[in-house]
């Protein structure tokens, strides 16, 4: 029994070497035969280019036969990248014989000779690299169409955990997938700095500590990505980096064989909603819904992480069935709708510029930031999107208050005379940020002359004594002078002596612009002012000059006549309102009243002229009519802008109690008789000035004893916001009302009529034709 069991075990020994060898012969062939196809040699100058190939590399021929079949329609040749941090190693390694353990893949080649699919790999693998790397799993992820990934072999994982992290869609933070899109390796050697940027497999994650995930080209790109699991801690070094890179290389040619990339079944929406539970992302897979037409109306949400949140607090599976749309309306026409219709036509993922979107955080809305993506899975989508982290966005924050404020932060360290300025402070300065930080000693340098020493002084004190400054300077720059402010303030040691400064710089140049223009306009107003004020006086001594008003009531042929003239309250300048009360040579006795129109010095000139005029016509026996004739032939020919006046003529003789009287556009006189109250009315009258054929007529009255007239200026009844009639009316209603001694005087009738704050001038003559015995 014992010789027969010789006798067995050495023919198994011989198969096995029997298949090996076939196996081998096998590769060689293939690998022959894609020289061949790629040079158009021979087959023996084929063997003969692999031989060498693996001379030079120093590398079995099994190895080179694997490398070449792996090659197979791989991008043309460039030369390798610069590491980054993450991905420190080339795909492609260097070859240097006695940096890899030779032994090790020569025996690993010759393993891959019977492997019979991408499960047996990694079960081999597993085998391979326990002892020499001290790897505990190995798990081998291929690219679907869509761009996530679908896990075609694993070992040294439970089969719950591989059916977890089978299928992964197109989402961020995936290692493995972030291996294939960058080309490079993916070392990932510290736990909780690597736990911050990836989705890290496991359960709990830190069953591994490291991990490497190797891109392997299978064709024209890599497609296919090796990890490699491992218990112990600390990085990879680099004779383990450099050996695991050939044996990616060395993977490539088998997974080529038996295509790992083998067509992805169609998604089912409940497998993916149950791979979604357990992923700890913002994610929702979408189904596009169109039209008619064929146009793309809105997405059915099919799939939803636990994550992923709605406006309204809805999330995970209660989004389920419910519309892009209804959940995030305010994505309607913004970039991310046109990406996710862009990837749909398309192949290409929408990678999306940070966006704010109101989101239920923690039971409360919010506004947040975040960043999305999307990529196509079959024949939908899946849109994943990231929060920003709170500290970007205060970032963010602080940059928009110093934009806002005009701003910027400085800080120098006075032991070692560094600072640091932020970006806005070197905008204000307009400084060069490769010429660096102004020292802090030199920084009253930038300022005027004469407010170097100001300042100096006081960046002095802080650096000394650590009093803080609050300092205005200016500093000249291309364009213009600028108006800035430097707060400050000094951080001491135990001892108290200042060791760093902190603080800001803030342009307040429009600010000081506009107090400057402030300042300037407030002169010119008071200058004004005092301007107007002196014209004013003037005008009113001119005024009461040529218009000095009877302290008491006047006798004119028989008639009691008082005066008043009340100017304006609202304005610093005279009116043209004036009167004339005389007694002619003959014994009668002349009324005028007119109003000039503007006010000021022009005004009272205007006046003084009329006035005058009218009393030298009359006097030198001119009619009422043709003096309002010449005087109105005189304001047209005067170009004066006061060119325009109303007035009131009347001649009243004592012997026949008869006034004659004419007007031009001036209100009616108001007769009082009786008790009773009205309007004379007026004959045709035009306005002085107005035309050069002006007509004028005249009128007359019989007073009465004890009859009153009222002649008077538009001031006593025009009010801005009412027309003239209600004046008139009130007016009427005033003289008509009588007290316990009668009539009320002038003085008590003015304040029943007017405003308190009256805004025209207003002149009233009170004529009274008194009873026998009345004074």
């Amino acid at each position: 029994m014992a010789a027969l069991t010789r006798v067995v075990a050495r023919q198994r020994a011989e198969m096995d070497r029997l298949q090996d060898l076939a196996a081998t012969a096998a590769v060689l062939e293939r690998a022959k035969g894609a020289l061949m196809a790629q040079r158009g040699c021979t087959p023996d100058a084929a063997q003969e280019e692999l031989r060498r190939r693996a001379q030079a590399a120093r590398r079995t021929l099994l190895e080179e036969c694997w490398i070449t079949l792996g090659a197979l329609a791989a991008p043309p040749h460039t030369e390798p990248a610069a590491p980054s941090a993450d991905a420190p190693e080339q795909s492609t390694p260097q070859p240097a014989g006695d940096e890899i353990d030779a032994t090790a893949l020569g025996r690993l080649s010759r393993t891959l000779v019977r492997v019979g699919g991408s499960q047996d790999l990694a079960r081999r693998l597993l085998d391979h690299l326990a002892p020499d790397v001290g790897a505990d799993a190995v798990m081998i992820y291929a690219r679907l169409p869509g761009g996530g990934l679908e896990l075609v072999g694993h070992a040294g994982i439970d089969e719950t955990l591989a059916d977890q992290w089978g299928r992964i869609p197109p989402v961020s933070g995936i290692a493995a997938r972030d291996a294939l899109e960058s080309g490079r390796p993916c070392w990932l050697e510290d736990l909780d700095k690597d736990a911050q940027r990836h989705l890290l497999i496991g359960d709990p994650p830190r069953r591994w500590p490291t991990r490497a995930w190797l891109p392997v080209v299978t064709g024209a790109s890599a497609d296919v990505a090796l990890g490699i699991l491992r218990r112990r801690e600390g990085p990879f070094t680099p004779r383990v980096r450099e050996h695991l890179l050939a044996v990616a290389q060395l993977c490539a040619g088998p997974l080529r064989t038996f295509d790992a990339r083998r067509p992805a079944a169609a998604f089912g929406a409940d497998a993916v909603q149950t791979m979604f539970d357990r992923l700890p992302v913002s994610a929702v897979l979408l189904s596009p819904l169109r039209s008619a037409s064929g146009h793309v109306e809105d997405f059915r949400v099919d799939a939803a992480t636990r994550m992923a949140c709605d406006a309204r607090g809805r999330s995970g599976r209660e989004l389920v069935g419910l519309r892009f749309l209804e959940c995030w309306p305010e994505m309607a026409g913004e970039p991310l709708w046109q990406g996710c219709l862009r990837t749909l036509a398309g192949d290409e993922p929408f990678e999306g510029e940070p966006f704010a979107l109101q989101q239920m955080i923690a039971g409360f809305s919010e506004l947040s930031t975040y960043s999305a993506r999307a990529a196509r899975l079959g024949d939908g989508l899946v849109v994943s999107w990231v929060r920003h982290d709170p500290s970007d966005r205060q970032e963010q924050r602080l940059a928009d208050v110093q934009r806002l404020g005009n701003l910027g932060w400085v800080t120098w360290n006075l032991v070692t005379g560094e600072g640091d300025w932020s970006s806005q402070v070197f905008a204000i300065l307009e400084r060069d940020p490769a010429l660096g930080v102004v020292p802090l000693p030199s920084l009253p340098r930038l300022a005027l002359p004469e407010d170097v020493p100001v300042l100096a002084r006081s960046v002095g004190e802080l650096v000394r004594r650590g009093q803080p400054c609050d300092v205005p300077f200016r500093l000249v720059t291309r364009d213009d002078v600028r108006h800035l402010r430097v707060v400050a303030e000094a951080v001491p040691d135990a001892e108290g002596t200042p060791v760093e400064v902190h603080g800001f710089v803030q342009d307040l140049t429009a600010q000081r612009s506009a107090e400057l223009a402030l300042v300037a306009s407030e002169r010119a107003m008071l200058t004004q002012h005092g301007v107007l004020q002196a014209e004013r006086t003037a005008a009113a001594r001119l005024q009461d000059a040529l218009l000095p008003l009877p302290k008491q009531p006047v006798r004119l042929a028989g008639l009691r006549v008082d005066v008043a003239y009340l100017p304006a309250q609202s304005d610093l300048s005279v009116g043209g309102d004036w009167f004339s009360a005389i007694e002619l040579p003959d014994g009668e006795a002349l009324f005028v009243v007119g109003d000039v129109a503007g006010h000021g010095l022009g005004a009272v000139a205007a006046m003084a002229l009329l006035r005058f005029t009218a009393k030298g016509m009359i006097i030198t026996g001119s009619s009422l009519t043709g003096a309002l004739s010449r005087l109105n032939a005189l304001l047209l020919h005067s170009r004066d802008p006061h060119g325009s006046a109303t007035m009131m003529l009347a001649r009243y003789n004592p012997r026949e109690h008869r006034l004659v009287w004419a007007q031009a556009g001036h209100p009616p006189p108001l007769l009082l008789r009786d008790g009773e109250a009205r309007y004379l009315e007026r004959p045709y009258g035009m306005l002085l000035g107005a035309t050069d054929a002006p007509r004028y007529e005249e009128t007359d009255v019989l007073l009465e004893p004890g009859d009153r007239l009222l002649l008077y200026t538009d001031g006593l009844v025009e009010r801005p916001t009412e027309s003239i009639d209600r004046g008139l009316e009130r007016l009427a209603r005033a003289a008509a009302r009588r007290g316990p001694a009668g009539p009320a005087p002038l003085e008590r009738l003015l304040g029943a009529v007017l405003e308190p704050d009256g805004r025209d001038d207003v002149c009233v003559l009170d004529i009274r034709l008194p009873r026998d015995g009345e004074p």
